[in-house]
């Protein structure tokens, strides 16, 4: 994919500079998807996160939303073809997940519904302390359908997760740091340049070595341990063969800082 700044297509805005691909998405007044906007996803995300040349995914929104959830005025026509047109923002969260490199949200507002669910596919999540995060599907007669009611048993345990959801609780940025749904807090006056700090520092590290250790991680925890110790040594005779590897190694016996190229 070629190095961009700031093309427009539809409702997101990719742009990737020096191996980071930000995706930011626009749909005002709330950034809430649509089937639409899931097309443009899904057309987006195969080539950006095949690419060797990417080696940092930033996903991010605009304004005061990250993501609002799914658009209620799709929403509100409670038939299965509307759910199987909506079905799709789950592939978008798979595509995130199974990236071959990390991939940051970066919660510039408020993550809610589908969009706190989109969140929970991605590898780190930092959130501007102004914005908060959370399952409110319950109050209108939902629940999180796209993820969230996996996702979030798998990251904060069955009883809390199943809780948050029962509850529909909006967290503040603090208190979805205490409990471990986010990873970072930043103030808002701070939050474009930790994002963008962060960013770099993902993309400097050997990002082969980072996509092997996330599918080890998840294939591995639905295994048996014996079978999941099998797995990672199979990702450790891959790894062997990778440059950077040799790169790492070799800095080290030099005393210098390694340069990563993540092949």
């Amino acid at each position: 994919m070629p190095e961009t700044t700031g093309q427009t297509t539809g409702f997101l805005r990719p742009a990737i500079s020096e191996g980071i691909a930000t995706i930011t998405i626009d749909r005002p007044p709330a950034n809430a998807f649509d089937p639409a906007l899931i097309a443009e996803f899904l057309e987006l995300l195969p080539p950006l996160v095949a690419d060797p040349g990417v080696r940092c995914v930033v996903l991010r929104g605009t304004g005061r939303f990250f993501v609002a959830g799914a658009d209620i005025a799709v929403m509100r026509e409670l038939t299965e073809a509307t759910q199987r047109a909506m079905r799709p923002w789950v592939e978008v969260a798979r595509l995130l997940e199974i990236a071959p490199k990390p991939v940051l949200a970066a919660l510039n507002g408020h993550a809610l519904g589908g969009g706190a669910e989109l969140a929970l596919a991605c590898d780190m999540r930092v959130m501007a302390e102004s914005a908060t995060m959370g399952f409110p599907e319950i109050s209108l007669g939902l629940f999180p359908g796209a993820g969230g009611s996996q996702r979030l048993p798998r990251l904060l345990g069955a009883h809390r997760a199943k809780l948050l959801m029962i509850e529909g609780t909006r967290l503040t940025a603090a208190d979805a740091l205490r409990i471990g749904l986010v990873d970072r807090v930043v103030p808002d006056s701070a939050f474009d340049e930790f994002i963008g700090t962060t960013a770099r520092a993902l993309a400097d590290k050997p990002t082969a070595t980072i996509g092997l250790l996330k599918s080890i991680v998840r294939e591995g925890s639905s295994l048996p341990l014996d079978e999941a110790l099998d797995l990672e040594f199979a990702a450790v005779l891959e790894l062997i063969r990778t440059s950077d590897a040799a790169e790492g190694l070799q800095a080290f016996l030099d005393k210098r800082a390694p340069t990563f190229t993540g092949r």
